[in-house]
């Protein structure tokens, strides 16, 4: 067997069921069950025991419990003892293996984020964290081989984790406010988007005080019918944002699916997500921590860098893909150099406090701490981000690539662009970039930049424009537009179809 192809990036993702036309099953019975071996072999060589506990826990989506049954009785087969939470978050399964009375030697999430309801797969941490792109190829590997460990075979057991976690998190606020129940009198309001993320409402929201009338889609459901649960998603976003101004609320949060990603809307209605989101939580972390360093992706805003220096901070434009913001930010710190936040604009946020853990309910619970904070000392929300400029236009263009081989074309893209860009008056390469092509033009020329990379995985260039003038990002790609068209393996259809 070759699963190579389940593998996505730091992440196992398949199609776990059928519902979508064209679309056939690949993280099959089998699939799973050899993975499971593949992650015991790799848990043995790796940890060098052979008495080790995993925890395994589940998002809402349709095929949880049964892609949990497969995956819990292959690592119990190779003498694995395993405990199944049942639902939970992604970031939950990464603490059970840290917090005294569980420390698991290792957690496995079911979960696929955002992706439709026929997708599945699995998420595997240590004590260390997430495991690594090559550290997913090795399981492959071994799910793909003959091999087992040899030891005794050991059982599957129930277990529950999620209120503990719970509870550490509301020992964060109440600590950092000194109240048993600093939220009363607010209004909160949550949108799981039927996901995992409901038990916020009633374990972490209540306890601390909170009134969360006008909460909605709380009750997991793996067809997702109310919209998709992803804080990215134009309509999840409006749907929160309409039950904060229906139920006049003081904040309204929003979850993905399995949690580790988060938005929020603030009560004026404005939304708390992309640039904002990072720029929030850059302000509250530079009062903290004076001069860190914020590592972002590389599609973060002109104004994001310009109000992150204007704090005292450095900002740090890195990569697209979480692991590589938390990457990147973890070596800062191992060079001696202060970096308290990794976040990208999907909303993946990780902080040094936290384990650099991508934790979408953390990074929420410290905006709980805020608002209440606010409130005593007489500041909101808004005011955090108030000097904050935004482009006046941002539009994102995903252009495929039409050729099986599309890596070494899209290569030849970037390169002559880079070389093109020389040429070009008005043009100027951005200076420390890390992914692709980024590139500034000044006002006759659009009054903005725009950034061509390579797609993390899929055969596709996406293209980012922005412009802090109405009309600039047509003015762009009015001037970008010659070049692209030369390329007939890159679809440049939807740039022609915008600068009509």
């Amino acid at each position: 067997m070759d699963y190579s192809g389940l593998q996505n990036g730091s992440d196992i993702r398949g199609v776990a069921m059928e519902g979508i036309a064209g679309q056939s099953v690949n993280l099959t019975e089998q699939a799973c069950r050899d993975i499971g071996r593949g992650f015991a072999l790799w848990l043995k060589k790796r940890l060098g025991k052979d008495a080790m506990r995993v925890a395994i826990g589940r998002d809402s989506r349709l095929t949880g419990q049964m892609l949990s049954g497969w995956i819990g009785e292959a690592l119990a087969a190779e003498g694995i003892a395993v405990t199944d939470f049942g639902m939970a978050s992604t970031p939950a399964m990464f603490m059970s293996t840290i917090t005294e009375g569980f420390l698991y030697d290792a957690s496995v999430m079911i979960t696929a984020s955002h992706l439709p309801f026929n997708r599945n797969g699995f998420k595997f941490f240590t004590k260390k964290g997430g495991l690594e792109k090559q550290d997913i190829k090795a399981i492959l590997t071994l799910a793909a081989s003959d091999e087992h460990t040899g030891l005794p075979a050991s059982s599957v057991s129930g277990g529950s984790f999620m209120p503990e976690y719970a509870e550490l998190l509301c020992r964060k606020v109440r600590e950092a406010t000194g109240l048993m129940r600093p939220l009363e009198g607010l209004r909160i309001v949550v949108d799981a988007g039927n996901g995992a993320g409901g038990f916020y409402v009633t374990q972490v929201l209540e306890p601390l005080g909170a009134d969360t009338t006008g909460s909605r889609f709380l009750d997991p459901d793996g067809t997702f019918p109310n919209h998709i649960p992803n804080p990215e998603n134009e309509t999840a976003m409006a749907a929160i944002t309409e039950a904060v101004l229906q139920n006049k609320a003081d904040l309204g949060i929003i979850f993905d699916t399995d949690v580790d990603r988060a938005g929020a809307v603030l009560s004026d209605g404005s939304e708390l997500n992309r640039n904002r989101l990072i720029a929030m939580m850059a302000a509250i972390l530079l009062r903290e921590h004076p001069g860190t360093t914020i590592v972002t992706d590389s599609i973060t805003s002109t104004g994001l860098a310009t109000f992150i220096e204007a704090h005292g901070g450095v900002h740090h434009r890195f990569k697209r893909g979480y692991r590589n913001v938390i990457n990147e930010s973890v070596r800062l710190n191992a060079e001696g150099h202060d970096s308290q936040l990794a976040m990208e604009t999907s909303g993946h946020g990780a902080m040094k406090e936290n384990y650099f853990l991508d934790d979408g309910a953390y990074l929420v619970t410290r905006l709980l701490i805020e608002l209440s904070k606010g409130r005593k000392e007489g500041y909101t929300l808004q005011s955090l981000i108030a000097d904050l400029r935004e482009p006046a236009e941002s539009r994102e263009f995903r252009m495929n690539l039409l050729l099986t081989d599309f890596v070494p074309y899209g290569n030849d893209v970037i390169e002559k662009l880079r070389a093109y860009t020389a040429a070009q008056p008005g043009w100027s390469l951005a200076p420390n970039n890390y992914e692709g092509v980024r590139v500034n033009l000044d006002k006759e020329h659009g009054n903005g930049w725009f950034l061509l990379r390579m797609s993390l995985h899929d055969p596709l260039m996406p293209l980012n424009v922005e412009s802090d003038s109405a009309g600039g990002a047509k003015v762009i790609m009015r001037e970008l537009y010659p070049f692209l068209a030369q390329f007939d393996k890159l679809d440049t259809s939807a740039p022609a179809e915008f600068i009509r």
